[in-house]
């Protein structure tokens, strides 16, 4: 830990935590409109949102506030404050689009009408986008408010850019940063969108995996049949795409596509020593991600948490033959799924992506006709997390926590981060966030623990006043 931080520092941090509550209505506010960027939902929430966003950047300070449009994408969102020469520039990164609410029938409570109430670790706030990423936003907002209403400026330059197509890919991100990369250049990147090794145990992401996926459809007929009168000579193209799929994998779970493994490296002593510091178990695992007791472990050398952060895996995300609410005795025209790869450091996601339709079009039983559609085709990231700004995150975050935070990889991909990292010159990335083991973020009933929230919220605070304190050194690193 650093010396004692800025008296402006504690004040701010002593601020936020006396008007918390208004930062957990400013969530409310956004958790409320039903931002999901997936096609076939509606459009103009997702537009609704980023206004909300407009005028919380607004309201909380920031200056130049604008919704950045891009032709057939939803909207960013962009704000500033400018105000601290020779400091460095942060930009702060979250996103306001969230995922479908899924099976609304399993939530216990309404998915767009955030509720406070006990679970995992205490009190938590429910609701889609609670944690990912509308926490992420306030984070951002809170700290600079608490900066703007004690000291009266910011200790450092903040950029905000708040993203509205993140959980459908970012599609547009590309030509995003083509079109807006002067205006968002900057000396440090915070990402918030990852999540704490553990309720009140921060955590520093410093590796993600990429991600590959398709879309399945295979096809036997122009219409749905009916089973007796035309089973048996009618090929059943549910049962086809259960034939594809189950190839996909042996009977370990793994990957049974030709050349895709060949460029993942084997886990070494020294990452695996390294990675068993971390106080973790099997039956922890198991219950974080709610593993029925008599479910196996596919593959587990040396853990399922490092198979998780080093390893790639393959997933059915999703399955569909006819309609389970009107499963009548039919031959269904066709069955669709989509699956995806989540790939690691040295895998190339462009070569991923055409073994695996290589191999769905070799695996397609009975003359049947296979149509692909590409879904995802992003590549992994990861960062040496050494030198002046790393050192001041962790400083920050154990201020804010508590206990010092862990360098941890992550099995999800941000394919935000690579191309925006590499598009600034390969800044500094920090990649921290609020969710937890039980927030079950992209599932139903996701949920923010609220302690942890703050902590996020104080550590920001406290990551503005080191980052202004290490500033020069900052900015001579950035040329190095």
């Amino acid at each position: 830990m650093s010396e004692v931080l800025p008296e402006s520092a504690l004040d701010a941090a002593r601020y936020l935590e006396k008007n918390f509550n208004y930062f957990i209505e400013d969530l409310k506010v956004l958790a409320r409109i039903p931002s999901v960027s997936f096609p076939g939902f509606e459009e103009s929430e997702v537009q609704k949102s980023a206004e909300a966003v407009v005028s919380l950047l607004e309201s909380r300070g920031l200056e130049n506030v604008k919704i950045l449009k891009l032709p057939g994408a939803h909207p960013y969102v962009y704000g500033e404050r400018l105000r601290a020469p020779g400091k460095p520039t942060l930009l702060l990164y979250a996103h306001h689009d969230v995922q479908p609410p899924g099976r609304v029938e399993l939530w216990t409570t309404p998915p767009f009408h955030p509720t406070e109430k006990m679970g995992p670790g205490g009190q938590r706030l429910f609701g889609r986008g609670t944690a990912d990423d509308k926490a992420g936003i306030v984070i951002h907002t809170s700290a600079i408010y608490s900066y703007l209403k004690t000291l009266g400026e910011l200790p450092i330059n903040v950029k905000v850019v708040i993203e509205g197509e993140e959980e459908i890919g970012s599609s547009h991100l590309s030509e995003f940063l083509a079109t807006y990369r002067d205006l968002l250049s900057a000396d440090v990147l915070v990402l918030t969108d990852t999540g704490n090794f553990d309720c009140g145990i921060p955590a520093l992401t410093v590796a993600l995996r990429g991600l590959v996926g398709v879309e399945i459809q295979v096809r036997a007929l122009t219409k749905t049949v009916h089973s007796g009168m035309w089973g048996g000579p009618v090929p059943d193209p549910a049962m086809a795409l259960s034939k594809i799929l189950a190839s996909l994998v042996d009977e370990d779970g793994q990957i049974q596509i030709p050349g895709v493994l060949d460029s993942v490296k084997p886990i070494s002593r020294e990452e695996k020593a390294e990675h068993l510091k971390i106080p973790y178990s099997e039956e922890d695992f198991r219950s974080q991600c709610g593993m029925i007791p008599q479910a196996k472990f596919l593959k587990t050398d040396p853990s399922p948490l490092i198979q998780t952060w080093r390893l790639p895996s393959l997933t059915v995300n999703a399955i569909q033959a006819s309609s389970r609410l009107q499963a009548g005795n039919i031959i269904t025209d066709l069955a669709w799924a989509k699956v995806t790869i989540r790939i690691v450091a040295d895998m190339d996601p462009e070569k991923v992506l055409s073994q695996l339709k290589s191999y769905l079009k070799a695996q397609v039983p009975w003359g049947l006709e296979l149509e692909l559609k590409i879904e995802a085709c992003n590549g992994p990231w990861s960062t040496d997390a050494c030198g002046p700004v790393f050192e001041a995150a962790e400083r920050a975050l154990q201020r804010g926590y508590g206990t010092a935070p862990y360098k941890i990889g992550t099995g999800g991909s941000i394919p935000f981060v690579k191309p925006f990292v590499e598009a600034l010159g390969d800044v500094p990335a920090l990649l921290v966030g609020v969710e937890d083991p039980y927030t079950n973020a992209h599932g139903e009933n996701e949920s923010i623990l609220l302690k942890d929230f703050r902590s996020a919220c104080l550590s920001q605070v406290y990551l503005f006043a080191e980052l202004a304190e290490q500033g020069k050194k900052i900015i001579e690193e950035k040329f190095i």
